[in-house]
């Protein structure tokens, strides 16, 4: 898998295989913009606004939108970082980002972002990041990987520490991410060692469970992923339950899991697309249209989660308050959508 997606980033444009939500409606990127400027705020000082996995630049260029609007020192001290490894996706990032009174730097690991206060977002980044599979068999456990164009089963002299086998039966497949385990890591160790703050959004599950979840996107639509690699779009569902805790392990505190849509309307989400409705009433529809894809449990409100990472000793950040208590990013409490 991590041949297949990195011939695949570099050799063409991923997004005409799949959208993702900032391309979806400028609502998102919005709304987490503002979470930014709340939660940035509660850092003490200008932060480092970082973006893993920045795609075309969407969600970072919506972001900056509300963030130089409404808080214009809130990047003073500090810079866009965007950790992103495809020459292709950074000339995309750098026409994105123009307009803005920012210069980005790009990144290829987290490790190389300046050390201080940061602010980091991170969505549909963790489930392109290559997997490993394993089998429950009945004298063991074994790995299944490709070989030849065709799946092949070798067996397990000694499992992986990380693999969660608790709920596995017989034949059960079990999907880890080294490479996401690694990421969170990392992120636990920068948010022990300075201030901040970082949300991950992604589709996967709240809690580690067995199950097959490799796909792959051609074109737009379901593919074998053992056909031509290089020439789809290979994901995996999220292991949430997982990446928290290894972060968590490092030094990080962990917020949890909220559903998107939930995240989406305790952040205001619904209120945005009103006065975005009320201005431009000839694009009502189609706003509306982009927020129901986003919130719907039907649609990608459940299957889709975000995650919050904080220093030790931080507040939970907005949409993760212990109570459950929805946080509009006007300041004021809204109504949350139960669907």
């Amino acid at each position: 898998m991590a041949r297949a997606n990195a011939a695949y980033y570099a050799g063409r444009d991923p997004f005409s295989d799949f959208i993702t939500a900032p391309e979806i409606s400028q609502i998102f990127g919005e709304i987490l913009g503002a979470w930014c400027v709340v939660a940035g705020a509660r850092l003490g000082g200008p932060v480092h606004l970082v973006e893993a996995g920045p795609g075309r630049g969407t969600l970072m260029a919506d972001a900056l939108r509300v963030i130089t609007r409404a808080a214009p020192g809130f990047l003073q001290g500090g810079a866009v970082h965007l950790i992103e490894t495809s020459p292709r996706l950074r000339a995309c990032q750098a026409d994105a980002l123009r307009p803005f009174p920012v210069s980005p730097v790009w990144h290829e690991t987290l490790e190389t972002v300046p050390r201080g206060r940061l602010v980091l977002l991170a969505n549909e980044f963790l489930d392109a990041l290559p997997i490993r599979q394993f089998i429950r068999m009945s004298d063991g456990w074994g790995e299944r990987y490709v070989e030849g164009g065709d799946w092949r089963l070798e067996s397990l002299l000694d499992v992986p520490p990380e693999l969660p086998t608790r709920d596995a039966e017989l034949d059960d497949v079990v999907e880890i991410c080294p490479a996401a385990l690694a990421f969170a890591e990392a992120v636990g160790e920068r948010l022990l060692a300075d201030p901040g703050v970082a949300l991950f959004v992604d589709y996967g599950t709240a809690r580690s469970l067995p199950g097959d979840s490799l796909q792959a996107l051609r074109d737009g639509r379901p593919t074998s992923p053992l056909v031509d690699p290089g020439s789809a779009d290979l994901t995996a569902h999220v292991d949430f339950e997982a990446f928290g805790a290894a972060a968590q392990l490092r030094g990080a505190q962990n917020f949890g899991v909220v559903e998107q849509g939930r995240l989406l309307a305790s952040l205001g989400a619904v209120e945005r697309a009103s006065a975005l409705c009320k201005s431009a009433p000839e694009q009502a529809g189609a706003i509306r249209s982009g927020l129901d894809r986003l919130m719907a449990p039907e649609r990608m409100g459940r299957l889709f989660k975000a995650l919050a990472l904080a220093s030790p000793g931080q507040v939970a950040p907005p949409g993760f308050e212990p109570d459950g208590g929805p946080f509009s990013t006007t300041g004021q409490r809204s109504s949350r959508n139960d669907d």
